[in-house]
């Protein structure tokens, strides 16, 4: 029998009832009445979507294929008064409550067994005002949108790598991207929000009101409610950058390790250049200058003449590139959806031991790729104070990422070990990591990466999410009473 049409939306009431969820605590079990699917229902202006039902599967998925998890309930929200009742409900029943926007999350946060899913892909749309440079976000929107919409007005903020991500996940977290060097994280960008928290209540956060909540959310994750609206600061820029790769052979690697150490170190804010060893199974690995130049188009070459001297490379294809049209260029090889292990750093100083211990330990493998990514911090990012903002890592030259992956059908533990083994070397060079990445850190090593942040942090989540609502995230625990 075709489980799509058996699920009607009455008798989907009724299945859905008698599946358990898990209660907060972990302990136990619990069922939803009808009665509460029915009423909860009929309170929505957007839609509920129950096991079996069309969309549900869809939904539930997030980009991580290998995360199969089965909510009891998903709601779809149509605007902030939905997104009230959706918190509403779970918290009054104890209901495990996951936030989706973009789905982007290494741990599948957007996502959950048992629980409600709060899917925000329903509440999108960007607005910009020119005149005041300022953008206005819906909480679902994906960072496309924001480039598409700012773009066309000559106006930018940054907004991530990849234009399917969600600006709330990325945003809250930090939010790195072409442009953080040049006009900050995106979080330091965020003039307003408007928020849900967990007792329910939508709440404006900006400098002037609830200034301490407006600190909180541009570093501190989702630890304090759903972000229903986004109010981002625009800078002029041109539409066209000059931007592409300069590609090495990877028989070269410590030789350009160096060459980029130093030079990044002296690059200007409107220059952002990161660094990737690309090792694909069985083949020979490549080392690749990523270049984004957002000035003046004519001192483009006179800032890569030192990169210029390398020689040939194997490729080169920098040039002039319209920004939006680059946003979009790594949507299709975001690589989330192999078996791969994964771990990251932020590093301080880009020093001649990490350099050795890259150079020794990076190795191509017949059945694994590999890869290391430096991605480029610095400039404007680091001239913010680590308490300015909830976000703390502002010493952090560059965001080190090692990913191995391989075929499901290969045995994992060879390629797991090696990864592990070969960050033991590296971390020793880090100073804690992106938590926008966290995938099954424990709790205590996130917490750990607030820094001096934390003890503020917790206070903050002591007053508006006492019980831990909001935990499918970077999470921080309210501080004990």
């Amino acid at each position: 029998m075709d489980r799509r049409h058996f699920f009607k939306s009455s008798l989907a009431l009724a299945v859905a009832a008698a599946l358990p969820y898990s209660r907060a605590s972990g302990a136990g079990t619990a069922q939803l009445s009808v009665s509460d699917l029915q009423a909860l229902r009929s309170a929505l202006r957007g839609a509920l979507l129950l096991p079996g039902e069309v969309g549900y599967d869809i939904a539930r998925r997030v980009l991580i294929d290998t995360i199969d998890r089965h909510p009891a309930l998903v709601v779809q929200p149509s605007g902030a008064a939905d997104v009230r009742t959706a918190i509403t409900f779970a918290r009054e029943r104890d209901l495990l409550l996951a936030v989706k926007c973009g789905g982007h999350s290494d741990a599948g946060f957007g996502t959950c067994d048992g629980g409600l899913q709060l899917d925000l892909s329903s509440l999108r749309g960007v607005r910009v005002n020119a005149a005041s440079r300022t953008a206005y976000v819906a909480g679902g929107s994906l960072l496309g949108e924001l480039d598409h919409e700012a773009m066309a007005c000559g106006l930018v903020t940054t907004a991530g790598t990849v234009s399917h991500t969600g600006v709330g996940g990325l945003t809250l977290g930090g939010g790195y991207g072409r442009l953080a060097r040049r006009f900050g994280l995106a979080a330091d960008n965020v003039r307003a929000v408007d928020l849900v928290t967990a007792d329910g209540q939508l709440l404006h956060a900006s400098e002037k009101e609830n200034a301490d909540l407006y600190w909180g959310i541009r570093g501190g994750g989702g630890n304090f409610g759903v972000v229903t609206a986004f109010e981002f600061a625009l800078h002029p820029m041109q539409r066209q950058v000059i931007a592409g790769s300069l590609v090495f052979p990877f028989s070269r690697l410590k030789e350009l390790l160096t060459v980029y150490a130093e030079f990044s170190s002296h690059a200007p804010d409107d220059l952002n250049n990161d660094f990737v060893v690309s090792m694909p199974a069985g083949k020979d690995g490549v080392v690749v200058f990523s270049i984004v130049y957002s000035g003046a188009a004519a001192r483009a070459e006179s800032l890569l003449a030192p990169l210029r001297k390398l020689g040939t490379p194997i490729a080169d294809t920098i040039k002039a590139k319209d920004y939006v049209a680059l946003q979009r260029s790594g949507d299709k090889t975001d690589p989330r959806t192999d078996i791969r292990h994964a771990h990251t750093g932020f590093v301080d100083d880009f020093n001649r031991g990490l350099i050795d211990a890259l150079a020794g330990g990076l190795t191509p493998h017949p059945q694994r790729d590999a890869t290391l990514f430096f991605q480029h911090g610095g400039g404007a990012i680091g001239r913010v104070r680590p308490g300015a903002t909830a976000f703390p890592h502002r010493r952090a030259t560059h965001n080190m990422i090692f990913n191995v992956s391989w075929p499901r059908e290969l045995e994992s533990a060879p390629h797991i070990a090696y990864s592990d083994q070969l960050w033991n070397q590296l971390s020793r060079y880090t100073d804690g990591f992106y938590s926008n990445e966290v995938i099954d850190e424990p709790a205590s090593v996130v917490e750990a990466n607030y820094q001096g942040n934390l003890a503020r942090l917790r206070v903050l989540k002591k007053k508006y999410d006492a019980t831990n609502l909001f935990r499918l995230n970077a999470n921080v625990r309210p501080v004990a009473a």
